[in-house]
């Protein structure tokens, strides 16, 4: 991932594609939850990273389940606990990030899956969205806004986007409002 951005910082790297990873999670979960009325386990799902081009993530055909949980419940277990913990847990194994950046990661990822949905079930996609943003471990890492043009969500910490390289500029939910200038080592 750091050869594809072009930077040679690891925790650079390893974040952004922890958050294009959650990205693709919630994508599918939130999607099928919104658009089908049904949360994938996402238990099966796997991963390909090319050396060109998007992540892609597969999920096989799953028999829909009966359960009383209610969506925001499922998705919780089904995304959060079940890929985006382990996921964030392997990479902080590998690169020292701190765990609130990958939260905020989440966070933000579910906000732009949101975008996406809003114009396809922008009711039904808010409300749960909201729900996922207020309970613990995602409460607290942003703020998210939504009104009659679309959703916007303010992170509270940092996906290092701006590092990857001179003119990154911002990720679209960060909380900065311009990039943070380099800091001089002191050796």
């Amino acid at each position: 991932m750091a050869q594809r951005l072009g930077t040679a910082e690891l925790r650079v790297a390893a974040s952004i594609l922890h958050l294009g990873l959650a990205a693709r999670f919630w994508s599918v979960g939130l999607g099928s939850a919104v658009l089908l009325g049904t949360v994938p386990t996402l238990e099966h799902a796997w991963v390909r990273i090319p050396d060109q081009g998007p992540i892609d993530l597969w999920t096989p055909p799953e028999p829909a389940r009966s359960t009383t949980d209610s969506r925001a419940d499922q998705l919780h277990r089904a995304v959060l606990l079940g890929q985006l913990e382990p996921l964030a847990a392997a990479v902080r194994a590998i690169v020292p990030l701190s765990a609130r950046l990958l939260l905020g990661n989440a966070a933000s990822a579910l906000a732009g899956t949101l975008r996406v949905l809003d114009a396809h079930a922008p009711g039904a996609a808010r409300e749960l969205v909201a729900e996922l943003l207020a309970r613990p471990p995602l409460a607290g890492s942003g703020a998210l806004l939504t009104g009659p043009r679309g959703t916007a969500f303010r992170r509270t910490s940092c996906c290092l986007y701006y590092r990857i390289g001179p003119g990154a500029g911002l990720c679209e939910d960060c909380c900065f409002t311009r990039p943070p200038a380099a800091r001089k080592r002191s050796d």
